[in-house]
């Protein structure tokens, strides 16, 4: 069974979106092994060069694995183009992926070098525990796309 790791800046604090997680996660157990890494947001600097370097570096330690990035300027994808990196990325044998999302400042060109993929959802800015919301409910939506359920009709 292959690895998720959704890795992001900060907690979720509102009730709703950590119920929606839950949902998510607990549908995509039977397709995958998720897991969520949530690294410390930087407060302690004034300088937001700083701070995304430090978030940025953050985010790098844990990574493992297929690496995508999620960011506005990366390559745009549909759910069927999500799906078929997923798919392939298993079918070369990689048993793991890590998805990062990074801080609310972004991330720096090193960490985006870094990575095996950028990609994109699209060009509008979410808040950012909404996007993890998101981003798994896509997830969930690319193993019933390569499951062939009728969720993602």
């Amino acid at each position: 069974m292959i690895k998720i790791n959704v890795i992001c800046v900060g907690s979720i604090k509102e009730k709703f979106y950590k119920e929606a997680i839950e949902e998510y996660s607990k549908r995509l157990s039977r397709f995958c092994s998720l897991k969520i890494v949530e690294v410390e947001e930087e407060s302690s600097q004034k300088s937001t060069e700083k701070k995304i370097e430090i978030e940025s570096k953050r985010l790098s330690e844990n990574i493992k694995g297929y690496s995508i990035l999620l960011d506005r300027e990366g390559d745009m994808v549909s759910s069927e183009k999500l799906a078929k990196l997923i798919d392939n990325v298993s079918s070369l044998g990689q048993g793991e992926v890590s998805l990062i999302i990074g801080g609310s400042n972004g991330v720096n060109q090193e960490l985006k070098k870094q990575v095996s993929k950028v990609i994109s959802f699209g060009q509008i800015t979410f808040p950012h525990q909404l996007f993890r919301v998101v981003l798994l409910e896509q997830v969930y939506r690319a193993f019933s796309i390569n499951a062939n359920t009728p969720y993602h009709k």
